[in-house]
């Protein structure tokens, strides 16, 4: 094909935000730190030491290896996780849902996207350290979101009742979930190693928390990947000054709130709360509301006076949670973070963030849109350059690519431009004699007009149908090729897993794909597999 890259702007899947950003926008430049420019790290690395402390560092250390100390873990993340506790050390994290079997596709971008820019870094600032983090929500409820994955064009289903935060579910059930994954993927070379990755993670972990950190770890220890679970007494403990703030002066509400007035002409991702808490137990997940001067904790009989709810806070951190809107804090706040790698719906949310994080006192993180790939076969990619199709053509509503291909195949011309322009020119004439007469015959030629430039729309549109007949063969292999590499005309990235892929091409499917990536580049990639 013509060439293995489409630039996010051009590819018609990202926001109208999301493209003003990247195209570095004047009106947008209040709303973050720093563009992401391997130059522009220099700054926010020397900003970042200076605003993070030597006592943090220990506190993180010290619970990554107790949220590690049941599992097998490289040499390589080892390292990473005792790095952290050096003033030089730095991190750059993603995070994602608890997926089942990791969900779509964009779970691995994201994380190949992490790991990549740590490598970049470590060459630009070799002095310095760059740790790749995938930070857990363990914290989230909505379940629906996560109890699935798609192989094979099967839909592959968790059904269970789950209640208040997802990391804390436990596994039970997965193994009917199993026996139907195992049934869709057969039994070739590649396929035990999938049930025995399915096996370890889901059937072998108590809960899904442990199962997420497993499978990740799996899937990217040589490259020292360092998972964190938010769900810490620990941590949370650091951020007690900050969500204190919250319960007693709402400042996120009305900081967001200014924000977003920046944002009127763009979609608003996310809307603050009075307080952007939730209260968590193992089965409950529920908002915190203060009303007359009493806390409530929504959907139960809980409520504290604003002292109790202090004193709940002293003793059990671990109870409030973080919505959307304070999440990315805690995260800063807890981490030697430099950049925050996510894709275009979480990047717009956090373009609320930023004066929120300045009446925190809490740097700003470098904002950087993660990869977006296509993966090719070798056959699709043969099928495209034999139908002429470039990959703009493939990104473009199917629709619109129908029409453009027949009238490049069409051995005539199929648009009446030059018969509708020489028709106005006669109704121009008809015109000059109208306004010469009675007002009546004016709205006649008018009427008439308007007639005859819709007949012959309506003659190019029955002309293109007959002219789609003629190729329908041609236009069939394109909508079959299109429908393979957009199923349901949206991106493979957002539906398709891992497993489908890695039943053809094992190991080597997620090796092209670290070698090929770079977020940098702000670039849709094409894999040819």
């Amino acid at each position: 094909m013509p060439s293995d890259c489409i630039s996010y702007q051009k590819s018609g899947y990202f926001s109208k935000l999301i493209v003003d950003y990247l195209d570095e926008k004047s009106e947008l430049e209040t709303l973050y730190n720093r563009f992401p420019k391997i130059e522009n790290f220099r700054e926010q690395i020397a900003e970042k030491q200076q605003n993070f402390s030597v006592e943090n560092r220990h506190v993180l250390v010290s619970e990554l290896e107790k949220q590690y100390a049941n599992f097998e873990i490289s040499d390589a993340t080892k390292s990473n996780i005792k790095l952290l506790t050096n003033s030089n050390t730095f991190t750059i994290t993603t995070g994602h849902q608890l997926n089942l079997f990791t969900g779509p596709l964009y779970f691995i971008y994201k994380i190949v996207s992490t790991i990549n820019l740590c490598k970049q870094l470590k060459k630009e600032y070799p002095n310095n350290n760059f740790v790749p983090i995938y930070w857990m929500a363990t914290e989230d409820h909505d379940f629906e979101e996560i109890n699935h994955f798609h192989c094979k064009e099967v839909t592959i289903r968790w059904n269970r009742e789950s209640f208040g935060p997802v990391g804390r579910l436990s596994t039970e059930g997965l193994d009917n979930v199993f026996d139907v994954f195992s049934n869709v993927i057969g039994h070739s070379l590649n396929a035990e190693k999938l049930k025995e990755l399915f096996i370890n993670t889901y059937i072998k972990q108590s809960n899904l928390a442990d199962a997420s950190r497993y499978i990740a770890n799996e899937l990217f220890k040589k490259e020292g990947l360092v998972i964190i679970d938010g769900d810490s007494k620990a941590l949370k403990k650091i951020c007690i000054p900050y969500i204190k703030k919250e319960l007693l002066e709402q400042a996120s509400f009305k900081n967001v709130n200014q924000t977003k007035e920046h944002l009127k002409k763009y979609f608003i991702q996310v809307n603050p709360r009075e307080i952007n808490l939730f209260y968590i137990e193992d089965t409950i997940r529920e908002r915190i509301i203060l009303e007359n001067g009493i806390y409530k904790i929504k959907n139960t009989a809980i409520q504290f006076t604003e002292t109790d709810i202090l004193i709940e806070l002293e003793n059990h951190p671990e109870r409030f949670s973080p919505n959307v809107i304070l999440r990315p804090l805690y995260q800063e706040v807890v981490l030697p973070n430099l950049c925050y790698i996510g894709g275009g719906g979480e990047l717009a949310y956090w373009l609320e963030l930023k004066s929120n994080f300045e009446a925190n006192k809490i740097t700003f993180p470098v904002l950087l849109l993660r990869d977006s790939v296509i993966l090719v076969s070798e056959k699709q990619s043969q099928k495209a350059n034999k139908l002429n199709l470039t990959w703009n053509d493939l990104f473009s509503n199917q629709d619109e690519l129908l029409n453009s291909k027949t009238k490049e195949y069409s051995k005539f011309k199929i648009d009446f431009t030059e018969q509708k322009e020489s028709l106005k020119k006669q109704f121009g004439n008809l015109h000059k004699i109208a306004i010469q007469t009675d007002k009546s015959f004016i709205g006649a030629v008018k009427a008439q007009e308007t007639k005859q430039i819709k007949g012959l729309e309506n003659l190019e549109k029955r002309l293109l149908k007959a002219e789609k007949k003629v190729h329908k063969e041609e236009l069939e292999r394109i909508t079959l090729l299109q429908n393979e590499l957009f199923p349901n005309q949206i991106l493979q990235e957002r539906k398709a897993n891992f497993s489908e892929f890695y039943l053809e091409h094992g190991d080597l499917m997620i090796e092209k794909i670290s070698i090929e990536l770079n977020a940098i580049s702000q670039e849709f990639k094409i894999i040819t597999l």
